[in-house]
């Protein structure tokens, strides 16, 4: 049985347009059925598109207050990855996220839970864990509205989800495994997804944290933190955007029943995947 759906994209333009406009309907139907969406971003090149037409159509159809262009408070942000550098950093996730999206958008800090890559990497992941419990496994009411935020509705974004929410069914967002609503994810051209690469230890596939430490990532900068394979198995949604060249053998393999690389062994683990591509493999 087919566990992905591959959706193909002439150019790497219209890709990132089709994912922002998809997205933006996922986080509208979220608030209108009072839900929390909580997200974990990624960084790379075709991020960066995606990004700027996400601000691009949040314009066009007036999302927001007084003309600005925003998202609605029941967004949250997370990452799939960041590496162990300060937020101000070039080769940060966060200062591409926060340049590109969040001020262009308005978005507050309370919504904003970035992992702290300037911290020891033991501190960082205790502390990215801590946060993603916190929001996905908190109380059912926010006691107070956070600076900048709406008041009274936003309290019905702060329900801890149910084990039902699981695509496992096995309650890993109530007794272990925070369930995000949504995983954005590259992949490189070895087929690594987030910070998880080829011929990882078992320590690194079977880690049951929804954080990990990459003490030694192929790809520099070599100290990262990432999201668990057992996190991105527990998302209601991974959406996979690929584009740019020297990719093709990594998405077939990746696409093959018993595909051995990491965003293979991610759509194994899953009951469905949703992958954005301007490659198609042949």
């Amino acid at each position: 049985m087919k566990k992905f759906e591959l959706i193909s994209l002439a150019t790497a333009d219209e890709l990132a347009a089709r994912v922002a406009s998809a997205w933006l309907d996922e986080i509208e139907q979220d608030r209108r059925a009072g839900q929390r969406h909580c997200v974990a971003l990624s960084g790379g090149r075709i991020t960066r598109k995606f990004f700027t037409s996400v601000v691009e159509q949040a314009r066009v159809r007036k999302i927001g207050d007084g003309g600005a262009p925003s998202l609605p408070g029941n967004v949250h942000f997370f990452w799939a990855d960041e590496r162990c550098l300060p937020p101000d950093d070039p080769e940060s996730n966060f200062r591409m996220a926060n340049e590109l999206l969040f001020t262009p958008l308005g978005i507050p800090e309370s919504r904003i839970h970035r992992i702290r890559g300037e911290d020891s990497p033991f501190t960082a992941v205790t502390a990215a864990d801590a946060e993603l419990r916190r929001i996905i496994l908190g109380s059912r009411f926010s006691p107070s509205p956070q600076p900048g935020e709406g008041r009274g509705e936003e309290a019905n974004f702060s329900n801890p989800l149910a084990p039902a929410c699981s695509p496992l069914g096995r309650g890993e967002g109530v007794a272990s495994q925070p369930v995000l609503d949504l995983i954005f994810l590259g992949m490189g051209e070895d087929g690594h997804i987030a910070s998880l690469f080829p011929d990882a230890p078992a320590a690194v596939v079977n880690h049951p944290g929804p954080f990990l430490f990459i003490e030694s990532s192929p790809k520099p900068p070599t100290r990262r933190i990432s999201l668990s394979y057992a996190a991105l198995a527990a998302a209601r949604q991974v959406w996979v955007l690929i584009s740019g060249a020297g990719k093709e053998k990594a998405l077939r393999e990746s696409l093959d029943f018993s595909g051995k690389t990491p965003l293979g062994r991610v759509i194994q683990m899953r009951p469905n995947t949703l992958i954005f591509s301007e490659i198609r493999p042949n």
